[in-house]
């Protein structure tokens, strides 16, 4: 921006890395400088590809986003959690129960985790077009660095990473981009959120579980690594797997909606939140996210005309007839989340009936 006067923030400082030995996750990292060089999408394609039909994580590096432009984000995310009064924030809180939407404050003890215990997460989320909604007073001047932020995210990693997909399934490569659209009805939105450090009590009764294991009910996550180490992703094995930090790295996640689209072909990501290493507790952990939904008038079918679906078979979680836009799917989901008695399974995980799908959380 240039010629602009760049408004101040106080400044993010993040916890050091921990040093506890930890069973990290081997996850693919996605090259972005080899999309420019002869047959980098063919092989990023594969590479992706790979990801998103095992565990569905992956890193992204080389996106053009620098360190510092990264560091200054992380400072603006703080400024929702660090610079607005408890009073202002519940004058900006989300209606997510009656409207299905996370815009604004989703603040601590909404969602239920477990045995009784209520969230210690602050998340404050905004449209991607920033101007839709009023925002608190200190969080205004940074608006157009938010919007130009959103941009990037989308055109600069959530779109280069829907031609690869769509490349592997022999689509044309733009097949899930026009379903991803910056300025149509959706509820894509960027998030700041902030995890607080719980009591003994809370870390025991939850088994040291501060998110259950689930999958987003979104098309696309794309979240800015941060050091504090507390995410874990569940390995094609069963097992749970940490997610290991890297500087200015992306982690990207397929949702549901991408399964969906893909006929099952690509998978909805397994992860959970967790209790920190030793030598990170006491320490917040701040997170910066950039949620991304097909446009609201979607159809959840599978793209049947993929080559490579007609020969690997297609799943389907709803006949043609039936099937929600994302905009329903959305609604019903996001309502849901943290809100509702969930069914116990044998095997100790649960779950619930939505749109006649099953929703399971992983315990």
């Amino acid at each position: 921006m240039p010629g602009t006067v760049i408004p101040s923030a106080p400044r993010w400082v993040p916890a050091p890395p921990t040093k506890a030995d930890l069973d990290y996750a081997d996850l693919p990292i996605i090259d972005f400088a080899k999309l420019s060089s002869p047959g980098g999408n063919a092989i990023l394609a594969k590479e992706v590809h790979d990801a998103m039909t095992t565990s569905g994580l992956l890193y992204v590096i080389n996106h053009g986003h620098t360190q510092a432009q990264t560091d200054r984000m992380f400072d603006i995310a703080d400024v929702p959690f660090s610079q607005v009064s408890d009073q202002e924030k519940k004058a900006y809180e989300c209606n997510v129960k009656e409207l299905g939407t996370y815009q604004g404050y989703k603040l601590r003890q909404y969602w239920h985790v477990d045995a009784g215990v209520r969230d210690q997460i602050e998340n404050y989320n905004i449209t991607r077009d920033v101007t839709k909604k009023q925002h608190p007073e200190t969080l205004r001047p940074f608006l157009p660095e938010i919007q130009e932020f959103i941009r990037f995210c989308h055109f600069g990693i959530l779109h280069p990473l829907l031609r690869l997909l769509a490349i592997q399934l022999e689509l044309p490569e733009n097949a899930f981009v026009n379903q991803f659209n910056l300025d149509a009805e959706g509820d894509t939105w960027f998030r700041s959120m902030k995890y607080y450090p719980r009591s003994a009590d809370d870390e025991e009764r939850t088994k040291n579980v501060w998110l259950k294991g689930h999958t987003d009910y979104v098309g696309v996550t794309i979240l800015w690594s941060q050091p504090v180490a507390a995410l874990q992703v569940m390995s094609p094995d069963g097992k749970w797997r940490w997610v290991k930090h890297i500087d200015n790295a992306v982690v990207v996640n397929a949702g549901d909606a991408m399964e969906y689209l893909s006929g099952g072909y690509y998978k909805a990501t397994i992860h959970r939140v967790v209790q920190p290493p030793e030598d990170q507790r006491g320490y917040p952990r701040l997170g910066l996210y950039y949620f991304t939904m097909p446009d609201d008038d979607v159809l959840l079918v599978p793209h049947t005309e993929s080559p490579v679906l007609q020969r690997q078979g297609i799943k389907r979680c709803f006949e043609n007839t039936d099937a929600p836009t994302m905009g329903q799917w959305r609604v019903e989901r996001a309502s849901r989340i943290g809100q509702t008695q969930l069914e116990k399974r044998s095997d100790g995980h649960e779950q619930e009936m939505i749109n006649g799908v099953l929703v399971r959380y992983y315990n």
